[in-house]
């Protein structure tokens, strides 16, 4: 979803009133401070004095992160779907809000069954009863994006059909590009939030929610799932019906299920919790290291149970992929930590990670870093190991080394350590890391067997030809354009706008100052020579000039006193 910037928000009309819902909104719950950081008001012409400076009691007794949920869950769907995500990524929110952001998966109020009807007949171009022999019209779920209802087609089948909201585009559109002007804000103006990128945090937002907004998506997610696991009985995908299905209405098999966090109901239906886990734990350890396609939000209310103790996942809009270099990364960090070989975890990361061009990354410093890692997180008795904790600490040293890790790996983490939140829940006895070792073990194996060393040579000799074949084209081409006198060599400079802005700051005000001073010494020639008009036998140009000449000095102290230098 392509995101405009909406530069002076008083140019844009349709903003303005979304604009000051949300400003209203961050007051109320206590981030006023924020708003005053971001100096919105140079940006806002429009209405910024009658944003409401008032804000509820209560919220001072929360915390930052509680206030930051309550927030995202008043301003609606597109806000509500940020935390959702944020929630899945650890490296770009603190862990108190990951946590926190976590509770927003739970559901929202859907809309009425009028508009259900009417977005479904003109999506499968047909009534609805034309389509299902019963239609149910309260919902079983609904969510940021849309909500779900059972029906029976006229075949008997029974399915479940999930409807997006009406006009959620044209809503989304708009919150994004506010959102993205206010991080763009807080890049330029709040040190504090610059670590963490936020115009990055909301463009990949933005093809995020541009995936889930077409339910033709998720029905290939589902499809692909299913093939993977086409063989293996412990996992079960519901079948999607193509006929029915289309960018803003999805239609699949439905499926009894019982919620995995439900230990009451796993016991009453004769299920085993300890099966469960370990089917539970071999599912995510196969999707990681087998498939490289993952579920990215295997949050409790997305996992069930089966009858014979078989797994069924739900809502795949937000997947992962992990393509075979990242899984051999990983799978090389995961056995260098186990090992606490810290020179090896540091190359691992390294590996696994990028960083900007500008910072050149300290080995040496990331590998002390990590050996303190090892030492302060990994127990003896690797059973005893709090992934997601270790999760936590891992993307803090990340962070201290400006590593950027890929976006599906940090999914792939978060999911981890959700599965294996709820894998305890149901048998606090099971090891994950023990389950781990056998795929950990046969991806390293798998780079030393014959026919794949055999392919890369072929592969490496492959690209080595084709290199050799394209140097003689090239140095034909520098030198064709060298003998015409075309050849150009361009430089970038870096750094200098602070440079750049400070000095014209600088020369505004020894402009200001000058203008100052010229306004002084001719407001005293004028008084010298008594030019009329007087008022109480002083020169009133004179008089006005040193007024003028004291508001433009006291301007000139305050903007020096508010940039924090004398």
């Amino acid at each position: 979803m392509a995101i405009r910037k909406i530069g002076l928000v008083s140019r844009t009309y349709r903003h303005v009133n979304r604009y000051r819902q949300i400003l209203t909104v961050l007051i109320k719950y206590g981030f006023e401070e924020l708003v005053d950081r971001l100096k919105i008001s140079q940006y806002l012409e429009i209405g910024w004095k009658l944003i409401s400076r008032t804000r509820r009691e209560h919220v001072e007794t929360l915390t930052a992160a509680e206030r930051a949920r309550m927030m995202l869950e008043e301003l609606g769907p597109t806000f509500i779907k940020l935390g959702q995500v944020l929630s899945t990524r650890p490296d770009l929110a603190p862990a108190e809000f990951v946590a926190e952001f976590s509770k927003l998966q739970q559901g929202v109020p859907p809309f009425p069954y009028e508009q259900v009807r009417e977005i479904v007949a003109s999506e499968l171009g047909r009534p609805l009863d034309q389509v299902f022999e019963r239609f149910e019209e309260k919902s079983i779920a609904a969510a940021s994006i849309g909500q779900v209802h059972r029906a029976t087609l006229h075949s008997g089948e029974e399915v479940v059909v999930k409807v997006q909201r009406p006009d959620i585009e044209a809503v989304i559109e708009v919150d994004l590009e506010i959102l993205l002007h206010l991080a763009m804000l807080a890049e330029k103006h709040v040190e504090d939030l610059r670590l963490y990128r936020p115009s990055r945090i909301v463009e990949e937002f933005s093809r995020v929610l541009e995936r889930e907004l077409d339910f033709t998506t998720e029905a290939m997610h589902l499809e692909r799932f299913a093939r993977e696991f086409n063989d293996d009985e412990t996992v079960y995908v519901p079948k999607v019906f193509h006929g029915l299905t289309t960018p803003h209405v999805l239609t699949m098999e439905y499926v009894d299920v019982i919620p995995v966090t439900d230990l009451d109901a796993l016991a009453a239906a004769g299920l085993d919790r300890q099966v469960i886990a370990r089917r539970g734990t071999a599912l995510t350890l196969k999707q990681i290291f087998v498939h490289g396609f993952f579920h990215a939000d295997p949050h409790p209310g997305n996992v069930f149970a089966l009858p014979d103790n078989v797994i069924c996942l739900l809502d795949f809009g937000m997947m992962g992929r992990l393509d075979r270099y990242g899984r051999e990364c990983f799978a090389d960090l995961i056995y260098a930590i186990a090992q606490r070989d810290a020179s090896r975890a540091a190359t691992a990361l390294l590996r696994l990670t990028t960083h900007d061009d500008e910072v050149e990354p300290d080995h040496r410093a990331i590998e002390n870093d990590v050996a303190q890692f090892v030492d302060v997180n990994i127990p003896t008795a690797l059973g005893n190991l709090d992934f997601s904790k270790l999760m936590h600490e891992l993307l803090d040293l990340v962070r201290r080394h400006r590593l950027i890790i890929p976006p599906d790996m940090v999914m792939m983490l978060k999911a981890a350590a959700t599965a294996e939140q709820f894998v305890a829940r149901l048998d606090p006895e099971l090891d994950m890391v023990a389950a781990a070792t056998p795929y950990v073990r046969k991806l390293k194996l798998d780079r030393l067997r014959p026919h794949r060393l055999l392919r890369e040579v072929f592969d490496t000799g492959g690209e080595l030809l084709q290199l050799a074949r394209e140097i003689p084209g090239g140095v034909r081409d520098l030198l064709r354009l060298s003998k015409r006198g075309r050849l150009r060599i361009g430089f970038e400079h870096r750094g200098l706008e602070s440079m750049l802005e400070t000095h014209d700051r600088i020369a505004n005000r020894v402009s200001f100052a000058i203008v100052v001073a010229a306004l002084i010494v001719g407001s005293s020639l004028i008084i010298h020579s008594r030019l009329p008009p007087t008022w109480y036998d002083i020169p009133v140009i004179g008089l006005v000039g040193f007024l003028a000449a004291g508001v433009m000095g006291i301007m000139l102290l305050l903007s020096i006193i508010r940039r924090g230098r004398l």
